[in-house]
């Protein structure tokens, strides 16, 4: 809801499912759950590999579950990501956070990440965001 006003539906899941950013591989892409020892998911995430630089690694999406917030799992689930574009040969990780989404930012900037540049007027839904993006090396 926070990026696009409206609760999700299952368009957006399939999105999710079958996105990737522009000139990068969507059977390269990563498209991962976290779950519970009981199966239950509380964590999602997206890397895409080539973008926007080929030996970039683009981590679209990295969602944990509003009851599962302050637990770690965030940077358990970086590590993850951030090993994987390792492995690939990544030189460097980065990422889109949402100008309202200060928490977000918080953790990012906590993890390594700095600001590469923000762009206004980035529409989502029903809503209109300042976008920060931001990178780390790897």
């Amino acid at each position: 809801m926070l990026e696009s006003g409206t609760a999700p539906s299952d368009t957006m899941v399939a999105e999710f499912l079958t996105d990737c950013p522009p000139g990068s591989d969507l059977a390269a892409s990563c498209k991962l759950g976290m779950f519970t020892p009981g199966g239950a998911l509380v964590a999602i995430a997206d890397m895409a590999f080539g973008y926007p630089e080929t030996d970039d690694a683009y981590i679209g999406l990295l969602l944990i579950d509003e009851n599962c917030r302050g637990m770690g799992l965030g940077r358990t689930f970086l590590d993850h990501l951030i090993a994987t574009a390792r492995a690939r040969n990544a030189a460097r990780l980065l990422i889109a956070a949402l100008d309202e989404n200060s928490r977000g930012r918080a953790f990012w900037e906590r993890e390594g990440f700095r600001l590469l540049q923000s762009i206004a007027g980035f529409k989502a839904g029903l809503k209109t965001h300042i976008v920060h993006r931001m990178w780390r090396p790897l």
